[in-house]
């Protein structure tokens, strides 16, 4: 049975390679930060088949907790065929407002994260003459935007880092691809006040997307991809060796956009972001009134 690791696997994107993976027969080991709910994704998964899944608690920032589950699967299994650097989090805002802490994080769940499953992954992959990594970038590694200064750094690292390793891993064997997802249907908006912190830009970004997210699934898949769906055509690009896959479709034709024209989405970034800068403060203002509304709704409950 071939065998594959996942990081980040609790949810969204993670899940869907778990399930495509399962899908195709594998043995995959679903790891997550969160342990039950990777726990949860493998009971899921075991009961579908015909693949099997175990769960194990990784925090990919951890060299070496990341180390002993790349090594626990090809000493329990005797190979690694993949491993999916999946781990992310949604570290953003106006760079005035981040800290160096903000920063460090990015680079160490996003980029060094990458990194503690690549490096023991490859070595044993070089050993064995075949294996293959799949790393997961973002549009964003692509096609910068303004306001996600720290996500859009590491991103830009992980699609550095995989080409660069593609063209040296053909030599023993090993295929590398990159993953450029757009729009996904996934929790990471709900992930952006551990990241960044509870502020009111923070608080209204969960707000609005727990409003809309019941709605989601009925937008059509080339707009915004379901995991489970995104999970399956990256497995089938992943097998075909694919150095690039941008899903939704629509974002490859933006990748050339900025290829050609570098400097056009810096321009719609600088009217975004003065529009930003003028509809701030009001906008706060009007939060934090509805945030003293809602104190005062509750004072007569809290009172009882």
């Amino acid at each position: 049975m071939k065998t594959a690791i996942v990081t980040g696997a609790a949810s969204g994107i993670g899940r869907g390679y778990a399930l495509a993976l399962v899908e195709k027969g594998f043995y995959v080991l679903v790891t997550d930060i969160n342990g039950p709910g990777a726990e949860h994704v493998a009971a899921e998964l075991n009961a579908m088949g015909p693949g099997k899944a175990e769960a194990l608690r990784v925090d990919v920032t951890d060299v070496d907790a990341v180390a002993a589950a790349v090594h626990r699967v090809k000493d329990e299994h005797g190979r690694l065929d993949m491993i999916f650097n999946n781990a992310g989090m949604g570290v953003l805002g106006a760079v005035e407002e981040l800290t160096v802490a903000h920063w460090r994080k990015a680079n160490e769940v996003m980029i060094m994260g990458v990194v503690h499953g690549v490096q023991p992954a490859y070595k044993i992959m070089v050993e064995q003459g075949y294996g293959h990594i799949v790393n997961t970038a973002s549009s964003a590694g692509l096609v910068p935007f303004a306001f996600m200064g720290p996500y859009d750094m590491a991103k830009h690292a992980v699609v550095g880092l995989t080409l660069s390793l593609r063209g040296e891993a053909a030599a023993h064997g090993i295929k590398v691809t990159c993953v450029c997802p757009g729009p996904v249907n996934t929790n990471i908006v709900r992930n952006v006040k551990d990241a960044i912190g509870a502020t009111t830009e923070a608080d209204i970004a969960v707000t609005a997307y727990d409003r809309v997210q019941p709605y989601l699934h009925l937008i059509p898949e080339f707009i915004i991809a379901s995991p489970e769906v995104l999970g399956r055509k990256v497995l089938r690009a992943a097998l075909r060796d694919r150095a690039f896959v941008l899903l939704p479709g629509y974002m490859r034709p933006l990748w050339w956009l900025q290829r050609l024209a570098p400097t056009a989405l810096v321009a719609l970034g600088t009217a975004f972001s003065r529009v930003a800068k003028v509809a701030r403060p009001s906008i706060a203002e009007r939060w934090e009134q509805r945030d003293a509304g809602d104190r005062e709704d509750l004072a007569p409950i809290e009172a009882k």
